[in-house]
C-alpha cells in the first residue's frame, strides 16, 4: 500500500494537483466516481469487470488523496473502524445476517 501512496503522490506532485485535492473537492470527486460506478450496475446484475475495474480504483484514488490531504493514516482510520465495527457487529449476532446493528 505505500509503494501505490507514493507513486500517487507523486503522480500529483508532478502535475501540481495538491492544491485542488482540498478535502471539499475530493469528497465531491469520490461521490461522483462511486455514482460511476454504480451506474455499471444500474440496469441488472452484468456488468464488465475490467470496466468496474477501472470506476473502483478511481474511488481508491481519490480515497488516498483524501487520507492525505487530511493528514489521516490510512491503516490507522481502517483499523479504528474495524474495532468500532466488531462491537457493533459481534460474531455471534451478526454472522449470516444482513441486518443493521440497530435491528440486533
Amino acid at each position: 500500500m505505500k509503494e501505490i501512496k507514493e507513486k500517487l503522490l507523486d503522480f500529483q506532485r508532478q502535475r501540481d494537483w495538491k492544491k485542488f485535492h482540498t478535502p471539499e473537492n475530493l469528497a465531491k470527486s469520490i461521490s461522483i466516481e462511486a455514482a460511476e460506478l454504480l451506474e455499471h450496475f444500474q440496469w441488472g446484475k452484468e456488468y464488465d469487470v475490467s470496466d468496474v475495474a477501472e470506476e473502483l480504483a478511481d474511488v481508491l484514488i481519490y480515497c488516498i488523496y483524501m487520507a492525505d490531504a487530511m493528514d489521516l493514516d490510512i491503516n490507522e482510520i481502517i483499523l479504528s473502524k474495524m474495532e468500532k465495527n466488531a462491537i457493533k457487529y459481534p460474531v455471534d449476532k451478526s454472522k449470516g445476517n444482513a441486518k443493521k446493528y440497530t435491528e440486533f
